[in-house]
């Protein structure tokens, strides 16, 4: 599952009210999705989670064997808190620094306290650029219109016979956006597209994204920050790919 789906089912499961959804930390960044990622980290260290791709979680066959009906919380927090200091023996050790937080893209936190720090119009634009490279016609900034939270609108042709009337709003956010903003989007746009797209450089609640897919309104798709940064990196828009080599240890045991 990829990150924000993990974190969307944690946050209904535990059910955290939406309120604490949007906490901030001192240092920025979403409490509870700090402390998300920070599990997640502890769960991999300890075996039960599998990261061999950038953004998806998935469980290891340790994970799949555990069972939690017979093995309670406190145990498996007990278990992993022991392995990760077994880790962090091992690193300290052999000389090799361990990761200092959570984080699993850098060069992600970067790009999105670049689009953070754009004044309104600026974002508004370049989310008109992302919608154009992502296969949108007709895409058009509204500016500061007053047009009742509506940033924009664009054409979404799906083949000659299917095309779909876009609104769009943008949210330089670095907190949560709730669900009482997705109905005040939803009812902006009613009678004037088939969808609603909302982008944001923050996150969204729990409560939001099921506002979003209700049944009987008309749907909106959301793009939060994990969402833009996935964007911009498959589109190659500003950003710069590079090579990353691991040196390989087997190699030089000959001439050792």
């Amino acid at each position: 599952m990829k990150a924000s789906e993990v974190i969307s089912k944690a946050i209904d499961e535990l059910g955290i009210p939406e309120e604490e959804q949007s906490i901030m930390l001192p240092s920025g960044g979403l409490r509870v999705k700090n402390q998300a990622f920070w599990a997640r980290l502890y769960l991999a260290k300890a075996g039960y989670l599998a990261s061999e791709k950038r953004g998806v979680w998935c469980l290891t066959d340790k994970g799949t064997q555990l069972n939690l009906v017979t093995f309670s919380p406190e145990d498996l927090e007990r278990r992993i808190a022991k392995q990760f200091q077994k880790e962090r023996q091992s690193a300290k050790d052999q000389n090799i620094a361990l990761p200092k937080d959570g984080s699993e893209a850098i060069q992600g936190d970067v790009l999105l306290e670049i689009l953070k720090e754009l004044p309104p119009e600026g974002f508004e634009r370049l989310c008109k650029r992302l919608l154009v490279e992502s296969g949108f016609e007709q895409v058009e900034v509204t500016g500061r219109s007053g047009d009742s939270g509506i940033d924009g609108y664009g054409l979404l042709k799906i083949n000659p016979f299917v095309r779909f009337n876009v609104l769009f709003q943008c949210k330089r956010y670095s907190g949560s956006v709730g669900s009482a903003m997705i109905r005040d989007f939803r009812g902006a746009m009613q009678g004037r597209a088939d969808k609603g797209i909302m982008i944001t450089t923050g996150s969204f609640t729990s409560d939001a994204k099921k506002e979003a897919r209700r049944d009987g309104v008309p749907p909106i798709e959301l793009v939060d920050g994990d969402d833009l940064v996935a964007l911009f990196q498959d589109l190659e828009l500003g950003v710069k790919a590079r090579k990353v080599y691991d040196v390989d240890q087997d190699f030089f045991e000959d001439f050792r």
